[in-house]
């Protein structure tokens, strides 16, 4: 899995590509929940992301933890279909702000 980030208008852009397994969720989970309390408004880009398990959904979980405990805010965005299925079928999608692209996100966090 790759990680990038960088500043975008007002948002913390925080992307990742790949597969997000249960060997490759602690680097994501070394960035996602410090960025959320840092950042008041923080989008994370799936739209590279081809599979997510169990242990990415828990690292997903956790940064909407931190994101809320600050009074930040977090927004998915990029889902595939499949990644889209997963949160669906772990009743984590009413969790999440999910958009459809970046520039949707941007618009959410108004």
């Amino acid at each position: 899995m790759d990680i990038s980030e960088q500043q975008l208008d007002g948002a913390w852009l925080v992307a990742a590509s790949g597969r997000i397994d249960s060997n490759s969720a602690p680097e994501l989970e070394a960035v996602l929940p410090d960025r959320v309390q840092q950042h008041p408004a923080t989008i994370m880009d799936l739209a590279g992301v081809a599979y997510v398990s169990s242990a990415g959904l828990r690292v997903f979980l956790k940064g909407m933890k931190a994101a809320k405990a600050g009074g930040h805010r977090l927004v998915l965005t990029g889902l595939s279909p499949a990644v889209h299925e997963v949160f669906d079928i772990s009743g984590f999608t009413p969790i999440f702000a999910i958009e459809a692209d970046v520039a949707a996100g941007l618009a959410a966090l108004g």
